[in-house]
């Protein structure tokens, strides 16, 4: 278990919620469905989870009643502990005896431990376990808890196979994060936690969109508190500002921003910052979205003294460049499936996006010499999931930089990466 939760230190740098929830509705939803926790992998977040909760809301399920259990997949905390804590606050809250659990991949590791004590299983209804390991039986101490176990065969990362006494779903042709955030998958989910099968696999639009999410930290996801989330509508061809003035201004209290009412099918621009020095300001752009969403994560930088912090301080602080980084947010980028261009320079190749690798996060910053050579960034290289690469993006005046992700296109400015800070991208 220890070798395979290694392989996963590094998942969750840019990926994927608290019952303290700010409450809003748009349409009636049903009030007869169990809760449900999702509990993501090693170096996670809420967040891998965005879209099935998305689905769920989709199908008329309360946005309420869907959480997701944030921990430090690097520590050396009993999580099982933290989780049983969260659970309880969950049936308190709520009024029910018994959740529905989801794990993915270290997250199915840390489910089945909770479910090792008998009065911690008896409040687990259904568990979903997503690209996680292979067992001997489903969880429970006498493996009693009702399991669906969703793998595949083209998951590179976790090698999944059928439980003895599970219920067992193999999709071919999704890789490791596609198996948490398919339309596949949710069927299968939606079907065994209510017993029919939904009605929408898609998304569904709402006509009012309240969004709201987190603060935490890269890695352990430590809530980020008296931070400032700015929120400024862009101009979907320059990435530029639109006006001078947020259209949110927000603090993150206990990790928690929002809500705010957005606007339908507008691309937004949060901004994160702290008055230290020391906190790195970063600029976040999303697609647009479509429906309300409460799972919109923003990540701050870690200390330095952590493993992730380690690895992101070699990026530089240096107004002649801007660094960009970019998170797949719902799938891995493989050549020769996907096609991934920044400034018209083809990235999804296979010496950075293999499907060994896996990779769903890039960071492309200048190795100093003021060119874009596109070789591997050394510390980043070898690592499963991530790619750091040589690209110079110049800040000797204005522009815009331009990613485009399997024929969508998200375009940012040209932020100085010491004194403005740096761009995360999130592409759907």
């Amino acid at each position: 278990m220890l070798k395979n939760i290694t392989l996963f230190i590094f998942v969750g740098l840019l990926l994927s919620c608290t019952c303290d929830k700010p409450e809003y509705k748009d349409v009636p939803c049903k009030q007869n469905q169990l809760p449900v926790v999702m509990v993501h992998g090693a170096l996670g977040s809420g967040d891998n989870f965005a879209l099935q909760a998305l689905r769920f809301s989709s199908n008329g399920f309360c946005a309420e009643k869907l959480y997701a259990f944030d921990w430090n997949s690097l520590g050396t905390d009993a999580s099982e502990m933290d989780l049983d804590v969260f659970i309880d606050n969950i049936l308190e809250e709520t009024g029910y005896s018994q959740v529905n659990l989801v794990g993915h991949s270290a997250g199915g590791g840390l489910s089945y431990t909770y479910c090792e004590d008998p009065t911690r299983a008896n409040k687990i209804a259904h568990y979903a376990h997503l690209g996680s390991f292979v067992n001997a039986a489903p969880p429970g101490p006498n493996g009693e808890v009702a399991m669906i176990n969703i793998w595949s065969p083209d998951d590179l990362i976790v090698a999944g196979g059928d439980i003895p006494q599970a219920t067992n779903v193999s999709i071919p042709g999704k890789d490791h994060f596609q198996i948490a955030t398919s339309a596949e998958t949710f069927e299968a989910i939606y079907e065994f936690f209510e017993g029919e099968s939904p009605s929408h696999l898609a998304v569904q639009e709402e006509g009012r969109i309240i969004l709201q999410g987190r603060m935490v930290d890269f890695g352990a996801n430590t809530p980020q508190t008296d931070a400032f989330v700015k929120v400024y509508e862009i101009d979907p061809d320059s990435g530029q500002r639109i006006s001078n003035s947020p259209v949110a201004d927000l603090v993150s209290i206990d990790g928690n921003w929002g809500p705010f009412e957005g606007e339908k099918n507008v691309y937004y621009e949060f901004e994160i910052s702290r008055v230290e020095s020391s906190f790195r300001k970063i600029h976040y752009y999303f697609e647009p979205f479509i429906r309300s969403n409460r799972f919109i994560y923003l990540r701050s930088f870690p200390p330095p003294t952590t493993g992730a912090g380690i690895l992101l301080a070699s990026i530089p602080n240096d107004d002649n460049q801007s660094v960009v980084a970019l998170f797949s947010s719902n799938q891995a980028v493989i050549a020769g499936r996907d096609n991934l261009h920044v400034n018209n320079e083809e990235l999804s190749i296979p010496q950075f996006t293999s499907a060994e690798q896996t990779s769903i996060a890039f960071f492309l910053f200048d190795d100093g010499d003021g060119e874009s050579s596109l070789t591997p960034h050394l510390l980043f290289n070898g690592i499963p999931f991530l790619s750091g690469i040589d690209q110079f993006f110049s800040t000797s005046e204005d522009s815009s930089i331009s990613i485009e992700f399997n024929s969508r296109i998200i375009n940012v400015p040209n932020w100085k990466s010491n004194t403005e800070g740096i761009s995360v991208v999130v592409l759907n």
